[in-house]
């Protein structure tokens, strides 16, 4: 994801809270401190459909944020 953001695509990454320090560190690691985390709350392994679809679902508003803001 780093490269894409690098490359000036639109980029986000998807990550459970449990991992959202490491995912901060390895964007920042990588040059791109500024990369988007749309961020769920863990587990997200072992969830029926129906539960990872609630999650995603509240990940919307952020997601169609940052959608609106790279059209600009």
């Amino acid at each position: 994801m780093c490269q894409l953001a690098k490359r000036g695509l639109a980029t986000a990454v998807i990550c459970s809270d449990a991992y959202a320090a490491l995912a901060k560190t390895q964007a920042r690691v990588f040059g791109v401190p500024e990369l988007p985390l749309l961020i769920v709350p863990h587990p997200v392994g072992g969830l029926a459909a129906q539960q990872v679809q609630q999650r995603a679902l509240m990940l919307m508003p952020q997601l169609l944020q940052l959608i609106a803001m790279a059209a600009q």
